[in-house]
């Protein structure tokens, strides 16, 4: 995919979010912290994407249990993105069926979040209001909780602007959490961050899956990530699921771990054997 589509489905996913007034706060607890959430069920049957001709995704076959964490890896250009962008309702599959808790996917879902490479924070709006965009009624109590949960509370009144990218990304994360979602939507949101930040951000994004009991899809290019991340991790290549390996390492994850060592190789080594993919 090119950057300017890139940016432009960013762009209508963001217009989505600030047209979707659905959302209200009840005000009781458990509508505030997200807690005690279940996930989505996701199933995929049979389903195809094509671009001008040319097959992005073919026949895909898959089922996610709710609550799953999966990493789906593989090359650029394999179709992994563009499986994350179904998933979201931001394309519509060529043919099969996408189901989000027995419903088919048919738009931008109301219990479905992206968290995108770039925060894509709206640079005239405060922290605090990024977060509220699309919400309705007594929204500010959730937010702030959300804000606190991602450790930026006393960042509510600023811009973007003075933010750092690893803070503008904790407001990205915070700003999918106050939609409570049961799928979280994740497209390489760490990628651009240096090493530190990204481990930390990786343990908070762990911290709160467990916490909240979303669904998540992390797409990535980071094979680390995704074995530290996820208890699921698929490897695509060419449109096709040529991997499927559980991740049965307890939490939270030590690289040096065996088991993580061993996991990591084989998702790599097969990674390894392929040449280049198609585009995304």
């Amino acid at each position: 995919m090119s950057g300017w589509s890139q940016l432009a489905e960013e762009a209508l996913y963001t217009e989505a979010l600030a047209g979707d007034k659905r959302r209200t706060d009840s005000g009781d607890t458990a509508g505030q912290s997200g807690e005690g959430l279940f996930g989505a069920s996701v199933r995929l049957q049979g389903v195809h994407k094509s671009f001008g001709g040319k097959k992005v995704l073919d026949e895909l076959d898959l089922t996610i249990s709710p609550g799953q964490f999966i990493a789906v890896a593989g090359r650029s250009g394999s179709g992994k993105s563009t499986l994350l962008r179904l998933l979201a309702g931001l394309e519509k599959p060529s043919g099969g069926r996408i189901e989000i808790d027995g419903r088919s996917v048919s738009g931008i879902g109301r219990d479905t979040t992206v968290m995108f490479q770039e925060a894509r924070l709206l640079p005239w709006k405060t922290v605090l209001d990024n977060i509220g965009i699309g919400l309705s009624g007594n929204w500010r109590p959730r937010a702030l909780h959300v804000l606190g949960q991602v450790g930026l509370t006393d960042r509510a009144g600023e811009w973007p602007g003075v933010l750092s990218g690893g803070q503008k990304q904790r407001v990205s994360l915070a700003r999918a959490l106050v939609r409570q979602p049961k799928l979280l939507l994740l497209d390489e949101p760490l990628s651009a961050l240096d090493a530190l930040t990204r481990l930390e951000m990786q343990q908070l994004i762990g911290t709160l899956w467990q916490r909240h009991g979303f669904t998540t899809v992390l797409v990535t290019h980071d094979v680390s990530e995704a074995v530290r991340l996820a208890d699921r991790i698929l490897l695509i290549e060419d449109g096709r699921i040529a991997l499927d390996a559980d991740n049965p390492a307890p939490r939270p994850r030590d690289q040096a771990d065996p088991g993580f060592a061993h996991l990591e190789k084989r998702v790599l080594e097969r990674i390894m054997q392929t040449g280049g993919g198609k585009s995304e």
